[in-house]
């Protein structure tokens, strides 16, 4: 078999996973109404279910987390019901599946917010960065992000309950796990970064301070559904949305050496270079080893083979894949035959129906068609 050490079966907290391949959270933005997934949704994600972990795309906690048009929730009964046909579909076709938690900050507009209110921050301090909204008349667009407001302290505890709650929600749906979504520029990165976060209480100022908020979510996450069934996704040195960190290495083995304490299944890595970020510094990727001691993720880029050699270098345990997914339902069969990839079509990435979304043929079709 190719690739014998990424298709290795691995335990991952509390979950076994078949394959070390990881389907990564892509954003879709083809959500129902009132955010809620759909049959469609289901399909998407059941024929990408030969993944070892389907980590699905970022979903709000709660309406003042949404930053998109069209992205689900998890904070109503609906959306929960969305997903949990989601979640049977995927466990039926012998899958493993994590939802990841969201909340964007100050990625947002008044358009997607609460009785049209401002967005919400660490600190009141516009991202040069768009939201994609929906205009009273019914016309999509992407525009500029709304100026946030500074979030006051039993506003940053509400806020955690919120990912405790969702996390319920998805245990209550079914999932294997959540994901803690504190990457890419979204809340719970802002509150980490020494840009965004210009605060003066015990949220802001020193790395201790700035972590504060993530590990309080994640306590709050594991109260509700168990260490072993949480992972958190961390994005140092990235600058999607307008973020920067003048401390990454620091904050990001602060958070690691933090985490690995509390015994959570995995840390997920999503590395700079997607959105024209530097490449991790020499020595960071056995300083994170060292810190964190469970189960290391990383995704940015990777073929089978760069994949492969990471794991057997022992600086990663897990892999995941973002771009190949959408386009390869049957990713992990293709790279265990070693076969050719589909294209993906970057043009129906983010909102349509079925087009680019549930239409990318699997080898054994292609191998019909051509029969």
């Amino acid at each position: 078999m190719a690739y014998p050490t990424l298709l290795s079966p691995i335990t991952v907290g509390a979950v076994t996973l078949a394959n070390r391949t990881v389907m990564a959270p892509l954003t879709r933005s083809r959500a129902g109404q009132g955010e809620v997934p759909t049959a469609l949704n289901a399909e998407y994600y059941v024929q990408r279910a030969s993944a070892g972990l389907i980590v699905t795309e970022a979903t709000q906690v709660s309406q003042q987390g949404q930053g998109y048009a069209w992205t689900p929730g998890i904070f109503t009964d609906a959306q929960q019901a969305g997903w949990q046909q989601v979640v049977a579909g995927v466990h039926a076709a012998g899958g493993k599946i994590a939802l990841q938690l969201w909340h964007v900050g100050r990625i947002s507009h008044r358009l997607l917010q609460p009785n049209g209110e401002a967005p919400v921050a660490p600190s009141a301090i516009r991202a040069n960065s768009q939201s994609f909204v929906v205009h009273p008349d019914g016309t999509p667009a992407n525009e500029p992000c709304d100026e946030p407001r500074a979030l006051t302290q039993a506003e940053i505890h509400a806020i955690a309950a919120d990912f405790a709650a969702g996390a319920r929600r998805a245990k209550a749906a079914g999932f294997d796990l959540v994901e803690v979504h504190a990457a890419n520029g979204y809340l719970l990165n802002q509150f980490l970064a020494t840009g965004p976060n210009q605060r003066r209480d015990e949220y802001g100022g020193s790395v201790e301070n700035r972590a504060r908020f993530l590990l309080e979510v994640v306590d709050a996450t594991i109260a509700e559904i168990g260490a072993g069934h949480v992972g958190v996704r961390l994005s140092p040195w990235g600058t999607f949305n307008d973020i920067q960190d003048d401390e990454a290495q620091e904050t990001a083995l602060h958070v690691a050496r933090e985490l690995s304490k509390r015994n959570i299944a995995y840390l997920h890595l999503a590395e700079p270079g997607w959105a024209g970020g530097p490449d991790y510094p020499q020595g960071f990727r056995e300083a994170l080893r060292t810190a964190f001691t469970g189960t290391l993720i990383y995704c940015g880029g990777y073929t089978a083979d760069t994949a492969n050699s990471r794991i057997e270098q022992g600086l990663a345990d897990a892999i995941a894949f973002g771009k190949p997914f959408i386009a390869n339902p049957d990713l992990v069969e293709r790279f265990r035959r070693q076969a050719p990839l589909n294209a993906p079509n970057p043009a129906t990435f983010y909102g349509g129906a079925a087009e680019g979304y549930t239409d990318y043929p699997t080898l054994a079709q292609l191998e019909t068609q051509s029969a």
